[in-house]
Parts: structure tokens; sequence; C-alpha cells
């Protein structure tokens, strides 16, 4: 396939100049379009942007000068080329320093040299594309390769069968929590539950309806804490959630609706339990108040959860 033609916008004033340089580039295989003031040079780009702008520096309204600016400004991906006479070689400077590629004189002594610069310009213009459009493809990739591992990552701390936190996250987030909590001056609660009498219900019912069972609590922990509260499956039928800045009446509070959400689900087999209902045991602890260490924490709300199941389950029980 061929390659396409660099498209070229010739903007000067004067008609046999415009004439002459057009001619040129179009016999050289270039795209090439013609206008006599830096105005209309400017509607052309608004349309479609060229590759290359080539202009006479002095023009009647807007200058070269201004409108190299404009399009250096606005069309990153162009280069410029200004024509200017001899006695205008300073502005010709001042041109290059704005963002022009190269100058040309006027009257142009030999056609080779015009040919050349245009060559040189439009090389520079599509190796600057092709850059970007590197540039661009690798920090997609990046992006889309950040988003994979923050999936993989994001996989790697969740639970296959509940979606919720697994236990080695929590940890982490139970350790880093007392840590920011001690830092602070910050209160939080642990919130442990287990599953009433989960055994006897996975005989009767069989474990697929026990994953169920565990599955519909995993979302019904969501349905009731925020966002910022760190909901994960412990282990087998035990659940535990991290309440960060929150105290222990308004973690009690949350917990009493997380249970009584549990026994009013329909769960196949209900009826079957011992309350003719799945139910979950609870146990709270504080911080400080419970202990000022992870392993103080879980053990306090471990304790309180078996104290609740050991009067019949259904209930909270708070250290």
């Amino acid at each position: 396939m061929d390659e396409p033609r660099a498209r070229i916008l010739v903007a000067d004033d004067e008609e046999a100049i415009r004439g002459s340089v057009s001619l040129l580039l179009k016999e050289e295989g270039y795209e090439v379009d013609a206008v006599p003031s830096g105005e209309e040079a400017l509607e052309r780009f608004a349309a479609r942007p060229y590759d290359l702008l080539i202009t006479d520096i002095r023009m009647a309204g807007m200058s070269g000068i201004d409108l190299l600016m404009e399009v250096r400004r606005l069309y990153s991906g162009s280069e410029v080329i200004v024509m200017t006479s001899y006695a205008s070689l300073e502005t010709a400077v001042l041109a290059l320093r704005a963002g022009a590629y190269d100058y040309l004189i006027k009257p142009f002594e030999e056609l080779d040299l015009v040919t050349a610069a245009v060559s040189r310009a439009v090389e520079r213009a599509a190796f600057l594309r092709e850059m970007r459009a590197l540039t661009e493809t690798i920090a997609r990739k990046n992006e889309e390769l950040l988003a994979a591992n923050r999936a993989l990552a994001d996989r790697v701390n969740r639970d296959g069968l509940t979606g919720l936190y697994n236990h080695a996250y929590f940890q982490d987030a139970l350790r880093q929590e007392v840590s920011r909590s001690a830092r602070h001056g910050y209160v939080f609660c642990l919130l442990f539950a287990d599953i009433d009498s989960f055994k006897k219900y996975n005989d009767r019912e069989g474990h697929h309806a026990g994953d169920v069972v565990i599955r519909g609590i995993g979302e019904i922990l969501r349905g009731c804490f925020r966002e910022s509260d760190v909901t994960a499956r412990y282990g087998g039928e035990e659940f535990v959630v991290l309440l960060p800045e929150t105290p222990i009446e308004s973690a009690r509070a949350v917990a009493e609706r997380f249970r009584d959400a549990v026994a009013k689900h329909p769960f196949q087999g209900r009826e079957g339990q011992p309350k003719g209902m799945v139910t979950v045991s609870l146990g709270l602890s504080s911080y400080p108040e419970s202990g000022k260490n992870a392993v103080e924490m879980i053990r306090r709300a471990d304790a309180r959860m078996y104290e609740a199941k050991k009067s019949g389950g259904n209930s909270c029980r708070v250290d």
C-alpha cells in the first residue's frame, strides 16, 4: 500500500510566490493547497490540519509570525517553514525561536533548496506523529497492564465463593487499622459472625445449598455495611467485618440490622433449622477498650461470638 501523500498548505499574499511554490510541491507529489492570508490558513487548519505550513512572514492582516504561533499552539503535529527576504532575516530567527522548523529566503535562488527543506520538514512531522502514536500506545498498554494487575491483585485478595475479602487480606487490613487508629487516636470495631447450626444444615440440605447460604450471607453483609468497612470471609461459615472510625453503639446497631436481615432471608430449608430460620451469632470488640493489638481484638470478638452461640444463637454479644 502506498504511503499517504503529505498535505501542505502555502500561505502568501503574493499570488506569484503562492502559485510557484504550490506548483513545485505538487510536481514533487505532495497534496498542496494555497491561501492568501493567515486568517484563511487557520480556517483550513481547523477543517483538517496539514502536515506542513509554508507561510510568508509579512502578510496583510495576520502576520506569518502570528500564524506560526497559533498553528504551533493548536496543532502540535504540524511543522512550519517561514519565507522571508534577506532584509528580514532577524524576523526569521525570531520565527525559529517561536517554533518554526526552517526558513526560506525569497527570491528562491535554487528550487532544490525549497524541496529539500520541505522534505526534511515532512519527514520530521511524520516521525513526530509516529513517536506520539507510539507513546500513546505505550501509555494505553501501561494502563491496560495496571488495570490487569489491579484486577489480579483484587482476585488474589477475594474469597472465591462470596467475593468478600479473604482471611489474609483481612489480617493485613486489621493490622493497618490498629496502627492508624493508634497514631490518630481513632476508635474502631470488629464484628465476628458465625452461621448457627450450619453443620446440621449442610447434612440435611447438602453442601451445594450450604454454599448458597454462605454466598447469600456475603451479599447481605455487603448490603448492610459501608463501602469503607472491610467485609471478609474468615473461613468456613465464619465472617468478619472491620468498621473503621466507628463507636461501639453504632457498630452494634448495624450488627443487629445484619443479624435481622439474615434471619428474615428465605434461604432454602430454613424451616428445618432449630429456630425455623437461618441465623447468625455475632460478637463485637472495640479498639482500644477490648485490646490494643490485632490478636487481642480478634480473640475478644471471637469469644463474644461463642457466648452468643452458646446462649442459643441469633444474637449479638458486645465486649
